[in-house]
């Protein structure tokens, strides 16, 4: 008897019931030209919330998970979110050591930060629970980006939980090609278009805008706005049917509060002294001060154990937001004493380091970025690996974020999201004004270290960036400027703040980053803390920003108007030359051992392209002239009726070879070393001998027939490197 097999081994024998899987039907809509479903029930059934989001064949599996009890001692709302996208969605292999997925690349980290700047301001912020929203790419089409797909996502297992989420929202990338504009463009539409905003937001509004523009007028990109926002209503009514059907019951968050008579007492203790912080410019002043503020009225508390710090910090916020906020809309006077529209005064320098390429400092009130550029070769671009396959960079911008630059001590540690998601908004502002790579063909890396920090360091980069590249000598097409604009709107009263400090952004309703030229936008950020903002309030900050811009522009061009003529000295030289495409293995080599010998020996870099483009790179242009020489002797065609300087590799007793070029040797026929009788070859030339000879044929074969003789004594002078000495450098320059 086959025992595997045996009828009695069926489940219900064992008193077991087979509950069949359920999958719900898929709810869907067409946005752009592609269908959007939604389907929940069928995986990670133990979330709070799972939905399986697909657009045409990219699709991502996102879960909300809530822990059950508040998180202790924290002062902030414990929400994460992790974006992922797996190798096999791509239908790829790790190529790394253990076939692993690495950490979260900077693709992943900000599609994360766009669903968390969408999310977070929904919730309380004295909610206590820890959220974890976790989005997986688990197929992609190559063709349709899962960026805004892993948003809806997020909302719409976030609808259906029991978590409570005041949703749900959408989301929508808005391209322009062709002057047109796209929904959800391609990856190639994306790459092509004038245009690449992400937008989210609620029935009501928009919530969130981050992307990038060529040069566009702020009334292209309220347009755009526009078409977003008639998109995500479609998305939100779909999640709506999502929820009527399949959504759970809401289940509160715990949340810091001080009771009413706790809170009177705080108040009374706190709130004349805060009032008084209003006006003190310096920060770090103005953070003593409050700082000292607490310890005074935290000491009546210190032997209530029902009353926490957490308690007395929300307070103490609670009253400095509403008197923030009361003085701007009341009396127009900000923090820091300025008005709504006032720039912090600016400074800029340029050519503040020695021995670089390109450096500038830029400080605007407490905000100070330090940006150097450097120049390099196209092996120094960086290499990306995604979903859409592998690509290169040639312009990067790295932004650091030290503690000292808040006047903190904090562990030093690689690069955070922060971090990684400022310098890639300074860097989309930037690179719509790069030049094209056949007008300047370096890589250009920035690195943009904020010295100072107190609001707007990301647009402090763009600004620096812009006149540290201007000093290295890289034409950019027109200099760029960013500014931020803050928000504070109570019912009907609205206040635009231009350029915001730290605690405006903290204790503000929004902070909206704009970046452009004197002509138009090229990068854009806007998160928001309220329930979304109108067209109206949109355009009034644009212009205001607008304004501010162009004020800021004026005071860089102070400093450098435009690029210098020429890149710095310190910087590589590159020169292109072109060989024919069949001789690209003479200047390689074996294993590339001609093209190593050349660069160490030249010390320069040397990159040959498919196309037969080789390109030198050196901060020496006379080492830059002798290798180009040299190549050039490498790939050059003998040519008959031509005089060489030859290296006598070999004698016979019929003649001798000579070298006339790198690896092309010709016979001399002892009947042409002289005009008269040569007995014997020795008596004439030997072996390592450099001589003058002249191509006289190339026969059938392709063999090179020289002659001695025939040189005339005109004076000619042989036009080719001699190779003997081509690999030689002089003493003074060898390393």
């Amino acid at each position: 008897m086959n025992f595997w097999n045996s009828s009695h081994l069926k489940a219900e024998n064992f008193g077991v019931k087979i509950v069949p899987v359920i999958t719900l039907e898929k709810l869907e809509i067409e946005i752009g030209r592609q269908i959007l479903s939604l389907e929940t029930g069928k995986m990670a059934k133990q979330a709070n919330g799972a939905v399986l989001a697909r657009y045409a064949d990219t699709t991502v599996l996102v879960t909300a998970v809530a822990s059950k009890e508040m998180a202790k001692n924290l002062d902030f709302f414990p929400l994460t979110v992790e974006y992922r996208e797996r190798a096999y969605a791509g239908g790829r292999i790790p190529d790394i050591y253990g076939r692993r997925e690495p950490r979260p690349g900077t693709g992943e980290i900000l599609t994360a930060r766009l669903i968390d700047h969408c999310i977070r301001p929904l919730f309380p912020k004295n909610a206590r629970n820890e959220l974890q929203i976790m989005a997986l790419t688990l197929s992609s089409d190559r063709t349709n980006p899962p960026d805004a797909l892993a948003m809806i996502g997020a909302s719409a297992a976030l609808s259906i939980s029991d978590i409570p989420f005041p949703g749900p929202v959408g989301a929508v990338i808005i391209g322009k090609v062709n002057g047109e504009f796209v929904v959800n463009p391609t990856y190639d539409e994306e790459r092509e278009g004038e245009l690449d905003l992400f937008v989210t937001g609620t029935k009501n509004a928009v919530m969130s805008v981050e992307g990038m523009a060529n040069i566009l007028p702020e009334s292209e990109i309220i347009e755009a706005l526009e078409l977003a926002h008639n998109e995500i209503k479609k998305i939100v009514e779909l999640q709506e049917r999502l929820v009527a059907q399949y959504g759970k019951p809401k289940q509160p968050f715990g949340t810091v509060e001080a009771g009413e008579e706790l809170e009177k007492k705080l108040r009374d203790a706190a709130t004349d002294g805060i009032v008084k912080s209003i006006g003190i410019v310096d920060k770090l002043e103005r953070e003593k001060y409050l700082k000292d503020l607490k310890t005074d009225v935290t000491v009546p508390f210190e032997e209530d154990e029902n009353v926490s710090e957490d308690v007395i910090d929300f307070v103490m916020t609670k009253i400095q937001k509403e008197e923030m906020r009361r003085t701007i809309l009341n009396e127009g006077k900000r923090i820091d004493g300025r008005g709504l529209s006032d720039i912090r005064p600016i400074t800029c320098e340029v050519g503040v380091l020695p021995h670089l390429h390109g450096s500038a400092l830029f400080t605007r009130g407490q905000t100070q970025a330090l940006c150097v550029t450097t120049l390099g070769i196209s092996s120094d671009e960086e290499l990306i690996k995604d979903l859409e396959g592998k690509w290169t960079k040639r312009f990067m911008l790295h932004y650091n974020f030290p503690p000292f630059s808040v006047g903190e001590v904090m562990p030093i540690r690689g690069p955070g999201r922060r971090e990684i998601g400022h310098g890639a908004l300074a860097e989309r502002a930037l690179t719509p004004v790069m030049p094209d790579e056949e007008e300047f063909p370096y890589t250009i890396r920035v690195v943009s270290e904020i010295l100072e920090s107190n609001g707007s360091s990301s647009m402090a980069s763009v600004c620096g960036a812009t006149l540290a590249l201007m000093d290295a000598g890289v034409p950019i097409k027109h200099p760029v400027a960013g500014v931020g604009t803050g928000l504070v709107k109570e019912g009907d009263r609205i206040a635009i703040l231009t350029d915001m400090i730290g605690v405006e952004d903290a204790l503000g309703d929004m902070d909206f980053k704009i970046a452009g030229t004197r002509n138009g936008i090229t990068a854009i950020q806007m998160d928001i803390k309220i329930e979304g903002v109108t067209k109206e309030v949109m355009e009034t900050a644009m212009k205001q920003s607008r304004e501010a811009r162009l004020q800021i522009l004026d005071k860089m061009a102070e400093a450098l108007p435009e690029p210098r003529s020429d890149i710095s000295i310190y910087a590589p030289r590159i020169i292109s030359i072109q060989i024919p495409v069949e001789r690209i293995k003479d200047i390689i080599g074996p294993g590339g051992k001609i093209i190593k010998k050349m660069q160490d020996d030249y010390e320069v870099q040397i990159e040959v392209e498919n196309d037969g483009t080789v390109n030198i790179a050196s901060v020496d242009r006379e080492a830059a002239d002798n290798v180009i020489d040299y190549i050039r002797s490498l790939t050059e065609e003998p040519e008959v009726g031509k005089i060489y300087t030859g290296k006598v590799t070999s004698v016979t007793n019929y003649g001798a070879f000579v070298e006339i070029l790198p690896g092309q040797e010709g016979l001399l026929h002892i009947s042409e070393l002289a005009d008269g009788y040569v007995k014997k070859v020795e008596d004439v030339i030997h072996t390592g001998d450099e001589i003058v000879v002249k191509l006289v044929e190339i026969d059938k074969l392709g063999r090179l027939n020289l002659s001695k003789k025939a040189i005339t004594d005109d004076g000619t002078k042989p036009q080719q490197q001699r190779p003997g000495k081509a690999l030689r450098l002089p003493k003074d320059r060898r390393r």
